[in-house]
């Protein structure tokens, strides 16, 4: 199993970083490996919305569906797919800091199948430094915005 936890404290309200993470139409302006993302039923976002992204990670470009599981607003997403070699789960949760600010938690979690599982451990190391470097991407886009 492999289970990466990120987090960063982005200084705008929690609603404001909530709404911006959760809408797909950013998505690859703060991820670095994300090329495109295509809407497979209309926006917007609700609970069984269904997301095609594709990436590159570890050198192989990589195709997938996710479906939007669970919506907190202001609170929690919650998206996974089961395709491919790597069915995963991703998280975001939000919460306040005492400053006003808000922490964002960016939860990457999933079975790998097959030869995936034998890379298992260099793939989190991977998706953790990934991880990291998207949420410092979206810090610095949130945090140059007025107000």
């Amino acid at each position: 199993m492999v289970d990466v936890v990120t987090e960063i404290e982005i200084a705008r309200p929690r609603e404001a970083v909530a709404a911006y993470a959760s809408d797909p139409e950013n998505a690859t302006r703060w991820y670095r490996n994300l090329e495109s993302v295509e809407w497979e039923t209309a926006p917007p976002v609700t609970i069984g919305s269904r997301i095609a992204f594709v990436a590159r990670f570890l050198g192989r470009r990589l195709s997938y569906t996710y479906e939007v599981r669970e919506i907190v607003p202001g609170e929690r997403f919650v998206m996974s797919t089961a395709e491919g070699p790597f069915p995963m789960e991703t998280t975001y949760t939000w919460t306040d800091t005492p400053d006003g600010g808000t922490l964002m938690t960016l939860r990457n979690r999933g079975e790998p199948a097959g030869f995936s599982r034998i890379g298992a451990p260099m793939m989190a190391m991977a998706m953790r430094r990934a991880n990291w470097n998207d949420l410092r991407e979206i810090k610095r886009i949130l945090e140059a915005e007025p107000g």
